[in-house]
């Protein structure tokens, strides 16, 4: 297509060439400007004069509309779905810390109406409002997470804390300190003594208790039984070892009641009080012993009882 130009500003005449690339660009632009005015005219009906929409157009609208409402439904159902998940977690972390902290106060000894994990604290106060935001779904999230994080962290650092109060109760009770009997009185002290027998000057290694026969001797912290048979000396003997290069003897028994290799409890009864070996009449002879050498029982005893 060719376009003749004849002005009196010209000097001489001017032709333009459009080709068919010419032709499609200058189509698809008037329809550009079509689609616009007819936007814009549809925006100022729909702005200014709702009324003039047709029945097509409130339709395709409803179901914009309604479209746009869905997806935002499902976001927040997937955001909740979320949040659920994860306050269910939070609720199962909290109730093993709850159990953690009435082991933990068991263990140290607190009285248990002064940490009551069964009921939430008691809170209270005024009310004062703050100004702020409101939280948005990803905020939350968020928080959500690192509420997470900090119950993990407070969770590992109690396991470690309970570890170490069961490894200390542990170690008090494989230490001496219940009475091996719960009768008697001391018949002789631990140190230099004239020996019953010979009436020479003597070392006494043990504490003996003037006990019946018959009477219970308890084991006076949990061990495993390391001896348990007849002693020249000793008679009747029981000797438990509690670790720590720490061991007990409990000897002229009348009967004992555990076999080597056996674990014993604090205060569980292992023989009977008797008269057997070199001894003069019925009692019990306690001895503790720290990596082989004898100690007096009765500072044991008196500082567990301390």
């Amino acid at each position: 297509m060719n376009i003749i130009l004849v002005s009196s500003r010209f000097a001489k005449v001017r032709s333009i060439t459009l080709n068919g690339t010419h032709l499609l660009l200058a189509a698809l632009l008037a329809m550009g400007l079509l689609l616009a005015a007819v936007f814009a005219l549809q925006y100022t009906l729909i702005r200014f004069h709702p009324d003039a929409m047709s029945t097509e157009m409130r339709a395709w609208l409803a179901s914009v509309q309604a479209e746009g409402q869905q997806k935002q439904q499902s976001y927040l159902r997937e955001g909740l779905d979320t949040m659920a998940a994860r306050m269910g977690q939070m609720q199962a972390q909290l109730l093993r810390l709850d159990a953690l902290g009435a082991r933990l106060a068991k263990l140290s000894g607190i009285k248990p109406q002064e940490f009551n994990f069964d009921q939430p604290p008691a809170q209270g106060g005024p009310y004062i409002p703050a100004m702020q935001q409101d939280v948005s779904l990803s905020g939350m999230n968020q928080q959500l997470a690192n509420l997470s994080a900090l119950l993990n962290d407070r969770n590992d650092k109690l396991m470690a804390l309970e570890t170490l109060l069961m490894q200390s109760s542990l170690e008090k009770k494989q230490f001496p300190s219940v009475p091996p009997t719960m009768e008697g009185w001391h018949s002789s002290n631990f140190g230099w003594r004239l020996d019953p027998f010979t009436g020479k000057n003597a070392m006494h290694e043990g504490v003996d208790f003037m006990v019946p026969e018959g009477s219970p001797i308890l084991a006076s912290a949990g061990g495993v039984v390391v001896y348990s048979d007849y002693h020249p000396q000793y008679g009747n003997m029981v000797e438990l070892d509690h670790g720590n290069d720490i061991i007990t003897r409990y000897a002229h028994a009348s009967r004992l009641l555990v076999k080597v290799g056996q674990i014993v409890r604090r205060g569980q009864e292992i023989a009977k009080v008797g008269n057997t070996g070199r001894s003069t009449g019925n009692h019990l002879h306690f001895e503790v012993r720290y990596k082989g050498h004898a100690q007096n029982p009765t500072r044991f005893l008196q500082s567990a009882a301390s």
